[in-house]
């Protein structure tokens, strides 16, 4: 019988204790070895639609789950993970159960859940039970909180031509700019920050244009000197609008100084919302589902 993800995550930890970097193939021969998996199981689908394996799927569940907890951590590469320090203590504790409830002990898999303590409290206390659609809701929400922080963990590893790349895309999808060659040859020089500057057009006729700066940065904070440098710079221009991207995130200070500027807009848009757009507007994305949730037309039953 093939084990559910939460019954893979203890067994998968154990299976990378030696620190060293491991491939989710060789991972998943070893747990299918251990769980005693015939090779119709291993290769046992999800269902007739989703032609994804459901061993594979169930391994990969695993691997987020401890992964928003910190015990495992992936690498520059695809497919490649390792433990971490917390994850060899986990393994020091020896539970004999890892789930998500013991995976609530930590505040980065709370914050990924998008729940508090109290959430937890409450929710045991109340006998109260959602509907199959709010199931589904909360799933979807689920998924997607989980492709955000998917997507903005490889953006903050990808190199800065493929950064550059995918905020063209993105510019273009959104209607700006025109075509991505246009955008391309506006962009300057590799700067030392590596930031990206750039002039888009506004509309297509170019009547009124945008300057451009990205920064990719992992943790480093944006603040407002860095954001008033790029205001000056507009204001050399006689530039009037700009937009500052960034992988990382703004203080607060920088967004109460674009908010009270008078003569210039200044747009900043943060990881999260880097994310949240490329999901909006289908970048680096692929629908692998597609789920439909039919009801009964009652008028077609009534008399005529």
């Amino acid at each position: 019988m093939i084990p559910s993800y939460e019954e893979l995550m203890l067994p998968l930890l154990q299976s990378i204790k030696d620190g060293k970097i491991h491939l989710n193939e060789e991972i998943e021969k070893r747990l299918a070895k251990e769980f005693e998996l015939t090779p119709e199981e291993v290769q046992e689908f999800v269902s007739i639609k989703n032609k994804k394996r459901k061993f594979y799927d169930r391994i990969n569940w695993a691997k987020t789950y401890l992964k928003k907890a910190q015990l495992i951590e992936g690498t520059n590469k695809r497919g490649e993970f390792k433990i971490t320090k917390r994850g060899l203590e986990v393994l020091k504790e020896a539970p004999l159960i890892l789930d998500v409830k013991y995976l609530r002990k930590y505040p980065e898999f709370l914050s990924f859940q998008k729940i508090g303590k109290n959430d937890i409290l409450k929710k045991n206390e109340s006998k109260q039970v959602d509907t199959p659609l709010e199931g589904l809701e909360k799933i979807y929400e689920l998924l997607n909180n989980e492709l955000k922080e998917e997507m903005l963990e490889k953006l903050r590893k990808v190199d800065f031509y493929k950064f550059e790349a995918i905020v063209i895309d993105l510019i273009v999808k959104m209607g700006y700019g025109g075509s991505k060659v246009e955008i391309s040859q506006s962009l300057t020089k590799k700067s030392s920050d590596e930031g990206i500057d750039g002039i888009i057009n506004e509309d297509r006729l170019g009547l009124d244009r945008i300057y451009l700066q990205a920064k990719r940065w992992n943790n480093t904070t944006v603040g407002r000197p860095e954001v008033q440098k790029f205001v000056g710079a507009l204001a050399g221009k006689g530039a009037m609008k700009g937009i500052f991207i960034t992988t990382s995130t703004f203080t607060r200070e920088a967004v109460i100084y674009c908010e009270n500027l008078t003569s210039q807009k200044i747009v900043l848009i943060d990881g999260n919302k880097l994310v949240e757009l490329m999901v909006e507007f289908n970048i680096g994305l692929y629908t692998e589902q597609i789920y439909e949730i039919k009801k009964i037309d009652l008028d077609y039953f009534l008399d005529e």
